[in-house]
């Protein structure tokens, strides 16, 4: 058993650490692709066998399984890239070496999951020909010009990724440093058409475009740009950066605690706040994402829109406020906690700052996930009057929960703000009249929002959504960018007169870490189960009627089931990254002679209830 482990973990490092066994996996998938790819094009008009099953499990719930992992993984490796870049041009143009350092770790995550990526892609290819040769038929004869383009860019950016990855330490000084910076860009604008492309795809059967003439590539780029596309991709590439940011803050999170060191606590620490902080940034306009894309819903079918947010479907969105309610709460909780842990003395003079805050967040949360009619008794219903309860009813509307998430957001942001400034002391003279009217525009934004969501109620629905549902983004926008630009033209000469301290959070912050990633994954198969569900029986909306003996939309309980499976399997396909990806840091140390015995003995990592060592520090 003992050599079949250490063949295993033989094979596991040298995919992980020899680019030739990489590339030349990558390239047999992708000759076993290839093909696959002309067959289901040239099978178009020959396709006799519609549907295939799977037995025991169904090709549905197959197709399901595949696609969200395929999804979630394609979201990370998409994600990651932007702020591992970003990081990187940081350490470059400060000259500061723990940017550097954390961008490079940032990108051994990615390098260890994208052949993960590609390996479930190509297994979601292989089950959709098999199982829906009929809908993949019709669906290549449409895009098949952008497979093409995908596959030229798939190639590109693996190479791109491995020659940026490998050539790190290669190019870390001078000429040699723009280059690799080159790359990273490179490789996020090839990481980003790549998400483009098959999210025209999948738009295209939610919201077609069906020419009849024309060229292919003039049919091709007709379906591809179809009312949701954009919005879907605008909103996919900010969820893609939430889910990169909080998984990439989990990976800290259990990092730090089971560190062996102060130093490696300190760097773990300091990796688990920007990971929260990525992902709190791409959190704050992921509403604004999401509302664009349900207006054009609305505009392409109202019937669509209606099916999501009024239908069966509309319960789900019950479950989604919570779930971004808790996001929200542990998102705020981490900076708390770093307000009150990592800056010694402040504790004090943030408590009441602190417990407001907590206090509106709950309260709009309580808003946000009221249901706008109860799932009751007919008694019960009998003494409510109906099916809304004559008290919380009002609360159920969308009026009042644009209102609750522009102000979570806006409470968010200034947890921010308030970590941003603690331990500083502005030096700038007109620091108190900037300060000052920034809490006045605060204090009347807060309103303004408060008394659009209020005249909400009175006006047609169509004023509401296209006027004060888009006024009530624009004032909260313009919170954020003002007081981003004002904070930091203030910050820019302050004193710091208490310095930060990393390494010193209790051991309930790596928790809270991991939970919040939790959180995300499980908002992502959440709402992929509803965009898919919002075609009912059709394949393509309107256009090729599903047919199959899975022609109806699963229960809301099954398919929480099935939501909860794929949370599951995605988190141990993430540890079985992390785990790779920390294979080359444990021998490296071992090598160094920083063991377990540096811990002391009986001493263990805090990964199921508590660290010795944190506790006694916290």
């Amino acid at each position: 058993m003992m050599q079949r482990r250490g063949m295993i973990e033989q094979l596991i490092r040298l995919l992980a650490n020899s680019p030739a066994a990489v590339a030349a996996w990558v390239v047999a998938a992708g000759a076993l692709i290839a093909p696959a790819i002309g067959l289901a094009a040239d099978s178009g008009a020959t396709a006799a066998v519609a549907y295939r099953d799977v037995p025991l499990v169904g090709s549905r719930n197959l197709v399901w399984v595949i696609a969200q992992l395929h999804l979630l993984l394609a979201g990370f490796v998409l994600g990651v890239p932007i702020f591992a870049w970003l990081c990187e041009v940081v350490g470059w143009r400060s000259g500061e070496k723990r940017y550097d350092k954390l961008a490079k770790e940032f990108t051994k995550l990615l390098s260890s999951a994208y052949s993960t990526t590609a390996l479930f892609g190509g297994i979601l290819l292989f089950i959709l020909i098999g199982a829906y040769p009929k809908l993949m038929a019709y669906l290549s004869d449409i895009f098949f010009p952008s497979f093409m383009v995908y596959c030229a860019l798939f190639l590109l950016e693996t190479a791109t990724l491995y020659m940026y990855w490998y050539g790190w330490d290669a190019m870390s000084e001078g000429r040699g440093k723009v280059f690799h910076i080159f790359l990273g860009f490179m490789l996020n604008v090839f990481a980003f058409f790549i998400m483009i492309i098959p999210n025209s795809w999948a738009t295209f059967q939610a919201s077609p475009v069906v020419i009849a003439e024309g060229s292919d590539l003039a049919r091709a780029w007709a379906a591809t740009w179809n009312p949701t596309w954009w919005p879907v991709n605008i909103h996919r590439l900010i969820a893609n950066v939430v889910l990169g940011g909080y998984i990439c803050g989990a990976y800290a999170g259990i990092r730090y605690l089971s560190a062996k060191g102060p130093e490696e606590r300190e760097h773990y620490d300091w990796m688990g706040y920007v990971g929260n902080f990525i992902g709190v940034f791409g959190l704050l306009p992921l509403p604004f994402a999401g509302y664009w894309l349900m207006r054009e819903i609305y505009q392409y079918n109202q019937q669509m829109g209606i099916t999501l947010m009024g239908g069966f479907l509309s319960w789900l969105f019950i479950l989604q406020a919570m779930l971004i309610g808790v996001l929200f709460l542990g998102s705020n909780y981490y900076f708390w906690m770093g307000i009150t842990h990592r800056i010694p003395g402040s504790e004090a003079q943030y408590k009441k700052p602190i417990l407001t805050m907590l206090v509106i967040l709950l309260l709009c949360l309580g808003v946000w996930m009221t249901p706008h009619s109860l799932v009751a008794s007919l008694e019960e219903a009998q003494k409510m009057g109906g099916t809304h309860h004559p008290l919380l009813g009002v609360f159920g509307v969308m009026s009042a929960k644009m209102t609750v998430s522009n102000l979570m957001v806006l409470v968010t942001f200034m947890s921010f703000l308030m970590y941003w400034q603690a331990g500083k002391q502005a030096t700038v003279g007109w620091a108190r009249v900037a300060k000052a009217v920034m809490n006045a525009l605060l204090v009347l934004a807060g309103l303004a929002v408060i008394s659009l969501g209020v005249y909400g109620y009175f006006v047609p629905a169509i004023i509401r959504i296209n006027y004060f549902s888009t006024s009530q983004v624009g004032i909260v926008l313009f919170v954020l960018v003002t007081f981003t630009l004002l904070t930091s033209a203030i910050l820019k000469s302050a004193k710091t007169t208490t310095e930060m301290v990393w390494g010193k959070m209790p051991p309930r912050a790596g928790y809270s870490l991991v939970l919040n990633a939790v959180m995300v994954i499980l908002l992502m198969t959440l709402m992929g189960y509803a965009r898919s569900s919002s075609r009912v029986h059709w394949h393509v909306y309107g256009v090729m009627r599903d047919s199959s003996q899975y022609a109806f939309s699963p229960a809301l309980g099954y398919a929480a089931a099935l939501m909860a499976a794929n949370t599951f399997f995605f988190c141990m396909i993430v540890a079985f990254i992390f785990w790779v990806a920390t294979m080359g840091d444990k021998a490296k140390a071992g090598k160094d002679g920083h063991g377990k015995d540096e811990m002391g003995h009986g001493a263990l990592p805090a990964m199921a209830g508590g660290s010795p060592t944190l506790d006694k520090q916290s």
